[in-house]
């Protein structure tokens, strides 16, 4: 049997934690998960989530991290699987809606992370993740002569805007599901009014 490096036992220390921050977070919020309570359910130390973070908002943006890791994967995946590039972005704006029911991604993403990490760090993280999936798929609609000339991050960053807003809508309606297709619907229609 191979020993592992310390790196690598680090490594998995780091990712079981993030995992566990993840799942807590999601579940009950920032403010009432601790440190102790995200150490105790991964089987470290307190003072190992010290060692790996720093603190608790270093944990949560890493968490943060993960789901926007994991929503520009989904929609990744989704855009590859249309038959063109304006079918992927409808398809991914709907399941950026979609993807707001999971009541893990809505608590870190929607409802935590902008008052825990501030909007600029929200949307620099954002930037690199679901932003680009949605400002990429811009660039290949504009390519195939489905969007007009002109200026497409600040486009992207609108349509984002609005998906976040709905994104919100959906976290604070009593039936997040009745509403998901009038907010899709709309959004549609939003995107609809970038085609040529």
């Amino acid at each position: 049997m191979t020993r592992r490096t310390q790196a690598e036992r680090s490594d998995t220390t780091t990712a079981q934690l993030i995992t566990t921050a993840q799942r807590l977070f999601g579940a009950d919020g920032y403010a009432a998960t601790s440190i102790d309570a995200v150490a105790a359910a991964a089987g470290v130390t307190k003072g190992a989530v010290y060692h790996h973070f720093g603190g608790k908002t270093a944990l949560f943006r890493a968490a943060f991290v993960r789901e926007q890791e994991e929503i520009a994967a989904t929609l990744e995946r989704v855009a590859f699987q249309q038959s063109d590039a304006w079918a992927a972005l409808r398809h991914g704006c709907r399941t950026f809606l979609e993807h707001c029911l999971d009541p893990g991604f809505r608590q870190i993403v929607i409802l935590d992370g902008p008052s825990v990490l501030g909007w600029e760090t929200v949307r620099e993280i954002e930037y690199g993740h679901t932003l680009r999936v949605l400002l990429d798929g811009m660039r290949l609609a504009r390519a195939d002569g489905l969007i007009a000339e002109g200026n497409l991050p600040a486009r992207a960053q609108l349509v984002f805007g609005a998906l976040c807003e709905g994104g919100m809508l959906l976290a604070r309606a009593d039936d997040p599901v009745a509403e998901l297709p009038s907010l899709a619907a709309e959004a549609d229609r939003l995107l609809g009014a970038l085609r040529i």
